[in-house]
């Protein structure tokens, strides 16, 4: 496969998925959500991950993410198998080395949008978890909202917010799904465009779970999956594409 031009994409792998399935069981039996995944993701590459609801996106980000176990299968992320870890060990490999941005931002109400941007850092025992959370905050344009609670934001800047949250740690990997899902179009470009600038800026490999075509274009490598299986996986020409 040719690398396209703009592509940061390098030799060095951050995700390898190897034969990964992934079965459920349901009131009406086993049910296969991911069937025999091969993919790699290259460090500092903005992959997109396209395809139909129930085509096993955002599955394939939980089992990246270690959220999932795979069924069968190995998941390697940063040079880590995740198979080999228990749920304390996978806890703490997310806090070090992967970001998360959901759709519906998973701000704790309680919290200022400080201490909500705090959270990985405290749990990792950082003593200047508030200083790199407030600087986190100004990086996405709310060094004014500090101390204000998500219902004090709107939309756009409680996932400001939780953008800031994901990358506060320099993770490898930043796993974003469908985080313009609950914005207007206006403040979900905004978004996108403060979220390609900074893992650009930190050579931070993205993997984006989108339906939008155009912004998956903006990556230089689309995968579109289809009942658990990856049904194409193309480099995009970022000179045609932007």
């Amino acid at each position: 496969m040719s690398v396209p031009a703009g592509s940061s994409r390098s030799s060095e792998a951050i995700v390898e998925l190897r034969g990964v399935h992934l079965k459920l069981e349901s009131q009406a039996g086993e049910v296969n959500i991911l069937r025999g995944l091969d993919l790699t993701v290259n460090r500092g590459e903005a992959l997109a991950v396209t395809g139909p609801s129930g085509s096993g996106k955002s599955t394939m980000m939980m089992v990246m993410a270690g959220l999932e176990r795979a069924s069968q299968g190995v998941v390697t992320v940063a040079g880590q198998d995740l198979g080999a870890l228990d749920e304390d060990g996978l806890a703490l490999f997310r806090r070090r080395r992967v970001g998360i941005v959901f759709q519906g931002f998973h701000l704790i109400a309680t919290m200022t949008a400080r201490e909500n941007v705090a959270i990985p850092l405290e749990f990792a025992g950082e003593a200047d978890a508030f200083a790199r959370a407030d600087k986190a905050l100004e990086s996405v344009g709310l060094g004014h909202r500090l101390t204000h609670y998500p219902g004090q934001l709107s939309g756009g800047e409680q996932q400001r917010v939780a953008l800031a949250r994901a990358l506060v740690i320099a993770p490898d990997l930043l796993l974003a799904d469908e985080p313009t899902g609950n914005l207007d179009r206006v403040t979900g470009q905004q978004i996108i465009e403060l979220m390609f600038d900074l893992t650009r800026r930190h050579r931070t490999t993205l993997v984006l779970i989108t339906h939008d075509v155009e912004l998956a274009a903006r990556c230089a490598r689309i995968v579109r999956m289809q009942d658990g299986r990856i049904v194409e996986d193309a480099a995009v020409d970022l000179r045609v594409a932007q």
